[in-house]
């Protein structure tokens, strides 16, 4: 089995491992001393992580999980239950608004876009599934330039439905209007037991 190995590989499984722990990000002192390697060769690792956003580097030069890791989860249940579940409401609601509907997971004060559905149109709010932010007061509403976004509750989990586009195309009265259908629909199913 030994010849089986690829060091390599090895390693920036490693580092991959030492984010399953609760906190938000990680410095690369800190990876070093969980992960017995060397900072040289940690940042060739978190270089090649970066490239495919395993890994992602803020403006402090602390690295947290990338989107592909989520992404890639989501491929499998019951997150892709849930998928099968919500699309179809995602997909009516973008059809009928012609903005971007999604449905959002809130953990904290952190916002992830778990999954999209984007119309079919140049002009429009591009929000693809694993993207993040923080949460600015009680609504998980992310600020787009020139665009607005409008949520929408699912009572009972932590999960919003959201409308996003160009201000001023869809009205705001609409827009609550079919995001409480969209939620009613939803809400029939029990969201609650699909894990965030």
């Amino acid at each position: 089995m030994a010849q089986d190995r690829v060091e390599a590989v090895e390693r920036a499984l490693t580092v991959m491992e030492a984010f399953d722990t609760p906190r938000d990000s990680l410095s690369l002192a800190e990876l070093a001393d969980a992960t017995a390697l060397y900072k040289s060769t940690l940042l060739r690792l978190l270089g090649s992580l970066e490239r495919y956003d395993y890994i992602q580097r803020d403006g402090r030069g602390r690295y947290r999980l990338g989107t592909t890791p989520a992404r890639l989860a989501r491929r499998h249940a019951p997150s892709r239950q849930l998928a099968d579940l919500v699309m179809p409401t995602l997909d009516a609601l973008c059809r009928q608004t012609g903005e971007t509907a999604s449905l959002l997971a809130l953990a904290g004060d952190d916002v992830e876009c778990r999954l999209s559905a984007l119309p079919d149109t140049d002009l429009r709010h591009t929000l693809r599934p694993g993207q993040r932010w923080q949460r600015q007061g009680d609504v998980p509403s992310l600020t787009i330039p020139g665009g607005r976004m409008l949520c929408q509750a699912l009572p009972g989990t932590a999960y919003w439905l959201s409308l996003s586009g160009p201000k001023g195309r869809l009205p705001a009265r609409e827009a609550r209007r079919a995001l409480q259908d969209a939620v009613a629909q939803l809400h029939r199913h029990e969201l609650q037991d699909y894990p965030l």
